[in-house]
């Protein structure tokens, strides 16, 4: 039940354009499991499933952490796809005030597991920072719903998904299919679903082989430049901002289906108002609730 809960907590913010899945995972202490676990699904492991070896299988993937993380996790992400959907259009700066405060107190919590900061981690950090800033100032791609693309889309997201820091949501977002598969989540569109499906099991697979070599071989410096992502990733999730809409260039607005593309955002500084005031308690109650997970896991061991 503990593991399917911090499952809850990554699909959460999976779902969340600019908050990442493995940021959650980090904070609650399953984030190297999750990793090793998820890299144990190799040849090996298959050939123990097809030779009737169940117990065996079971053990060499750890199966029922497995299970207990990603039900949480499909849970979490079919339940909040729709009130997300909502949200977003209604209270967009309340929300992002929330996010805002929920990545805000990750750094602080994912940096403090850096066993020793040296010159070496403190660039790590300065470069993920950089890294992180550079992703948010790109400028959103068309909407693309053919399958290659969206199998391309799968893959890119469950990377960033599973890398504290970096927004599997965000990275939709940019590629211009965020809107697409979330809906296709609500709608259960499966010629969305699928290939998207089968692109995040092909990159989780191949990617956690990677980041399980990384974090175990240079475990301070991965930590640090995550935390540089988690850091820059700030800037996505600023409330106050306009949407800046792709023209052409006579200045009218280029629409698709109906729907205007954003090109890119302007960062604003907030006004002092009742409004701008609810938003920062839902700040500082996004801060609250990752100190809760901290001391939750702390209380697991």
């Amino acid at each position: 039940m503990v593991l399917a809960l911090k499952g809850v907590g990554m699909g959460a913010a999976n779902v969340i354009p600019g908050v990442s899945g493995g940021t959650i995972a980090l904070i609650t202490g399953i984030f190297e499991k999750l990793i090793n676990s998820l890299k144990s699904c190799n040849i090996g492991a298959l050939k123990l499933l097809f030779s009737g070896k169940f117990k065996e299988f079971s053990n060499h993937i750890n199966l029922d952490f497995l299970v207990a993380v990603f039900v949480g996790i499909g849970v979490s992400v079919i339940s909040l796809a729709k009130i997300l959907e909502y949200l977003f259009e209604n209270y967009p700066v309340l929300l992002w005030a929330f996010f805002f405060g929920l990545i805000l107190a990750s750094v602080y919590f994912v940096g403090k597991t850096v066993t020793k900061w040296s010159a070496g981690s403190i660039f790590m950090l300065l470069l993920g920072t950089v890294i992180a800033i550079g992703i948010s100032l790109l400028n959103p791609t068309t909407e693309n719903s053919g399958t290659i693309y969206i199998f391309i889309c799968g893959i890119v997201a469950i990377s960033s998904m599973i890398l504290p820091g970096l927004s599997g949501s965000f990275m939709l977002i940019l590629m211009g299919n965020y809107m697409l598969v979330l809906g296709s989540i609500t709608k259960l569109d499966f010629s969305i679903l699928l290939p998207f499906c089968a692109g995040c099991v092909f990159g989780l697979l191949a990617f956690s082989h990677l980041l399980a070599w990384v974090f175990k071989k240079f475990r301070d410096l991965t930590i640090s430049v995550l935390t540089g992502f988690i850091l820059g990733s700030l800037m996505i999730l600023w409330p106050w901002k306009n949407e800046i809409y792709l023209a052409d260039d006579g200045g009218n607005l280029i629409l698709k289906d109906g729907e205007k593309l954003i090109q890119s955002y302007e960062w604003l500084t907030p006004e002092l108002t009742s409004y701008n005031g609810v938003s920062f308690g839902l700040m500082f109650v996004g801060v609250i609730c990752i100190w809760g997970i901290e001391k939750f896991a702390e209380q697991q061991g």
